[in-house]
């Protein structure tokens, strides 16, 4: 079986498999965040998603064509949704502790303690609710989510945090659900944490509440990766920035590199 792959997250851990540039070869796709398109495979019996988000699996027209598509095990998609969550909790207290102080000149800023901090989780599903666990034991959680709360509360959550991070699904409804009116309502120097899909915030109104110092940020996803875009310039100071890692552990490579030689397996 040959594998193209548009992602090299599983690079290092799959070296006794065949793999192949050649798309017209190729009898499956290995998948990242990245799009495919499936008229251009000719051979092509399975995808395997290096990941759980089904947003950029063709999964009506890989059906169509009885092309078999396979995500993680189990127990590889809890490694992802830990290692998401407790990797969101270190950008969380990466940027409430940024400004602590100088070693030259040796000074210390004056701040508020951890525990007085108001954080606000928007999205309460797999890895949402984990951060919510996590994070509870250190700081004021609020929460926000569409299944349980009316689009009206939304304002006064936002206004009242001092750092929020972001869990929601890449869908089209939520494309831009962090625009220039949300950003508007956060308070000044507050903190944006986004680990989960660029596309849920707009990069205009970021570069521009940024470069104001309306608020500060740390992304781990991004609207085209690698990211080079403007809010770069902002780095790393005002804009922390991490390459797509947050799941990135050891456990899980081994764990989605067993399950993908599972699949060729039963193909």
């Amino acid at each position: 079986m040959k594998i193209w792959a548009n992602t090299k997250t599983l690079d290092g851990y799959i070296d006794d498999l065949e793999l192949t540039d050649n798309i017209n070869l190729a009898d499956i796709a290995l998948l990242g965040s990245k799009p495919i398109d499936l008229s251009k495979f000719p051979k092509l019996k399975g995808i395997f998603r290096a990941g759980v988000s089904q947003d950029n699996v063709p999964e009506e027209e890989a059906k169509k064509r009885g092309v078999k598509v396979c995500y993680p095990s189990e127990k590889t998609i809890n490694y992802i949704y830990e290692e998401t969550a407790a990797f969101t909790c270190y950008l969380i207290l990466k940027m409430l502790y940024k400004d602590t102080g100088t070693l030259d000149p040796w000074v210390k800023y004056d701040r508020s303690a951890l525990s007085t901090k108001r954080l606000l989780v928007i999205g309460k599903g797999n890895i949402g609710k984990r951060v919510i666990d996590k994070t509870e034991k250190f700081m004021i959680v609020d929460t926000y989510d569409i299944r349980e709360n009316s689009t009206d509360e939304l304002k006064n959550k936002i206004e009242n945090a001092d750092c929020i991070t972001l869990h929601i699904p890449n869908v089209p409804e939520n494309r831009c659900f962090i625009d220039k009116p949300k950003l508007d309502w956060m308070k000044t120097g507050s903190v944006l944490i986004n680990t989960a899909r660029g596309t849920v915030v707009s990069e205009d109104a970021l570069y521009e509440s940024v470069k104001n110092n309306k608020v500060k940020a740390a992304f781990d996803v991004y609207w085209k990766e690698p990211y080079e875009g403007k809010l770069k310039a902002f780095y790393p100071h005002k804009f922390e920035m991490t390459p797509h890692i947050a799941s990135t552990c050891r456990e899980f490579l081994l764990g989605a590199a067993e399950d993908l030689k599972n699949f060729i397996q039963v193909l």
